[in-house]
């Protein structure tokens, strides 16, 4: 399931729980990771199924189109999305 947030709450990818899934809104990255991330089909109007979060949440695993892709949390925080 997917949390709730205040409509004035940014929220990230990593702030997703398992089996949510979001349309990207932003990438907050510098140009190397922004550009690995689109490369990837991480980009704005994208849609992620977040698949499992590792402990501690250092590690987010996603889906984009059939890709599956294992993110760090401080690349997901980077990754504004909402709910859909």
């Amino acid at each position: 399931m997917c949390r709730e947030t205040n409509a004035l709450e940014v929220k990230t990818l990593i702030d997703c729980q398992k089996s949510c899934v979001v349309k990207v809104l932003k990438l907050n990255a510098k140009d190397d990771l922004k550009q690995r991330l689109i490369s990837f089909g991480i980009m704005k109007e994208a849609t992620i199924e977040v698949l499992e979060h590792a402990p501690g949440k250092s590690t987010v695993e996603v889906k984009v189109g059939k890709m599956r892709i294992a993110l760090r949390d401080k690349e997901a925080e980077l990754i504004e999305v909402e709910k859909i």
